[in-house]
């Protein structure tokens, strides 16, 4: 996947969350499978909970993480390519 900031992600209706100590366990309702996030990947699900906008949780994390744009969007890229492809998410061109 190669990061396209002029989308949107979209939150299954399958997907229940909970935080614990500083991480976050998914549970998609349908495979019924578990996924858990690292601190990092945690605050990147909060984003994508409080707004659907990919370049605003691109700007949050560049603003609340000392990490160069080039890592960021790498690494942002790789964690919503895996989430997008297990169902989790949908990623959509901007309106």
């Amino acid at each position: 996947m190669n990061l396209d900031l002029n989308q949107t992600i979209t939150l299954s209706p399958e997907v229940i969350s909970q935080e614990v100590s500083g991480e976050t366990v998914l549970l998609d309702l349908q495979s019924e499978n578990y996924f858990g996030l690292d601190e990092v990947g945690t605050r990147i699900w909060q984003l994508i909970r409080e707004t659907s906008d990919l370049q605003a949780i691109y700007q949050t994390l560049l603003a609340e993480y000392d990490v160069s744009e080039e890592r960021l969007q790498q690494d942002l890229d790789n964690l919503l390519a895996e989430i997008s492809g297990l169902g989790l998410i949908r990623l959509e061109q901007r309106a």
